[in-house]
């Protein structure tokens, strides 16, 4: 975080945390990170795309389902976790419209280790163009617990426009949580640059309801 002055983030959170006190909203509004990038081609440059748990979770509201295998199925029903068995999968019969309903349907899915592979047939290919292809989970692995850490993560990836917009904290977190997941989601895309901070435009922090705040 050493490009990013503290003083002018802890600025702009403490900003967006006095407008919700000003303006209180009947639900939990989420601070989003809004990065701007320069030096990059999205038809000719490789599209990046990463994702990171952060420390607090971001957005407890996400949804997940799990295509379980048996051991998983039985997990999912006592921990009140949804889940599709292989029979529901095969009722689907790969019509597009159907999966894509069902990827709009949750923000994330969870995928028994002994049925990754039978997905593609089962499935097609529309989950992974949605870019929700699920997150591998072993029986070694409590359900709850990787259904909390999907949840918790921020998602990175470049498609055509050089914009990019993540959930990244909640406003009725306390500041130090907030700016510490802005930190590491700011840190863990330039990671993902090829040339780091020197892609990135600027920056700007705002929650759903507030003007945003320049921070880079």
């Amino acid at each position: 975080m050493s490009k990013i002055d503290g003083e002018i983030m802890r600025s702009a959170v403490a900003s967006i945390l006095d407008y919700k006190k000003k303006h209180p909203r009947k639900f939990v509004e989420t601070i989003e990170l809004q990065v701007g990038l320069k030096n990059y081609d999205p038809n000719t440059d490789r599209r990046f795309s990463g994702s990171i748990a952060l420390p607090v979770m971001a957005c407890p509201r996400r949804t997940v389902c799990v295509f379980a295998d048996a051991a998983h199925e039985e997990e999912a029903q006592k921990k009140g976790l949804p889940f599709m068995n292989v029979g529901d999968l095969k009722k689907l019969n790969k019509d597009k419209k159907l999966v894509r309903k069902l990827g709009h349907k949750y923000d994330y899915f969870l995928a028994s280790d002994s049925l990754i592979k039978q997905l593609p047939r089962l499935l097609g290919p529309t989950l992974n163009k949605m870019g929700k292809f699920p997150t591998v989970v072993t029986h070694t692995e409590d359900l709850a617990v990787k259904a909390a850490e999907v949840k918790s993560s921020v998602k990175f990836q470049l498609k055509k426009a050089l914009c990019l917009n993540v959930p990244v904290a909640r406003v009725d977190m306390n500041e130090q949580d907030i700016i510490r997941n802005i930190s590491i989601s700011i840190n863990f895309l330039c990671s993902l640059l090829k040339k780091n901070w020197q892609n990135i435009r600027r920056i700007h922090i705002k929650s759903t309801m507030s003007p945003p705040q320049l921070i880079y």
